[in-house]
């Protein structure tokens, strides 16, 4: 097996996955970051497929980018307190499944490996 990476955004405030949210993957390499992916949640909180596929993936330094303040200010007036939401990590196993979760709300985030 080789190794992929997924991801899943809860909202806490709502208690509900946070449906339409935008992620954006990139691999960095020294100072430069290209991107990998873009997607959106789906109605489980979570992208369609792998962010990053197993055919995709390489060892190394990669960001994911959450646009939170977008998903968070639905009806709102005026900038919110959170906007992008960078999440820096490295994978290094090339068979493991790398899964990293977001726990959002208006005022806070919280991340972890999950599985």
């Amino acid at each position: 097996m080789t190794g992929y990476l997924t991801t899943h955004v809860l909202d806490t405030a709502r208690g509900c996955p946070a449906v339409g949210l935008r992620i954006a993957l990139y691999r960095l390499t020294g100072e430069t970051r290209s991107l990998l992916a873009e997607a959106v949640t789906n109605a489980d909180g979570r992208t369609d497929a792998p962010i990053l596929p197993a055919d995709r993936f390489r060892p190394g330094v990669y960001e994911l980018v959450f646009h939170a303040g977008a998903y968070l200010g639905q009806g709102t007036a005026g900038p919110g307190f959170l906007d992008l939401i960078p999440i820096r990590f490295g994978l290094s196993d090339a068979g493991a499944h790398y899964h990293v979760p977001l726990l959002l709300s208006p005022f806070g985030y919280s991340t972890y490996r999950g599985s």
